[in-house]
């Protein structure tokens, strides 16, 4: 399916989508077709929103599988018969709150009242030598829970 639309597009942006689904495919993209088509056919920077949010579950969400063991408050909470998995599971919904949040706060939906007099702020996309491109990477909290490696989109914070 995929060779079908890539085939109605002009030759240079077919080898850039070729080269982005290869590249998505080997960081393990679940779906490298829809990031890549969603890319070249709505000019979102999709490419960037799957490098930038790929790694957020490991190194910030999930690495609270084990990192509670190195925090003394959750150290004196197993001391005094709290369960392992559930401090586990708590520290990782917290992380993932947190996270969700910071990501929604980058896109500025919910500007103060003196928004207009201050400087704002955009994530913006850079092609490989750190040029901006001119695309703005934007909600990307709306694809965290579907990065979600194991696959369960956040679904073993509710047991």
């Amino acid at each position: 399916m995929t060779d079908n639309w890539l085939a109605q597009l002009p030759a240079d942006t077919a080898q850039h989508a070729r080269r982005l689904l290869d590249t998505l495919s080997q960081l393990g993209c679940q779906d490298p077709d829809g990031w890549v088509r969603s890319e070249v056919t709505e000019n979102i920077p999709q490419a960037a929103r799957y490098r930038f949010l790929h790694t957020l579950w490991p190194r910030m969400i999930d690495a609270w599988q084990t990192g509670i063991d190195n925090i003394p408050a959750a150290q004196r909470a197993l001391q005094a018969g709290a369960d392992h998995d559930d401090l586990a599971r708590l520290a990782r919904v917290v992380a993932y709150e947190t996270v969700f949040g910071l990501l929604y706060h980058l896109d500025d939906d919910d500007p103060d009242e003196l928004a207009n007099a201050l400087p704002g702020w955009r994530l913006v996309e850079t092609d490989s030598d750190g040029t901006p491109t001119g695309r703005t990477v934007e909600g990307l909290y709306e694809s965290l829970l579907s990065l979600d490696p194991s696959g369960r989109d956040g679904s073993d914070f509710d047991t």
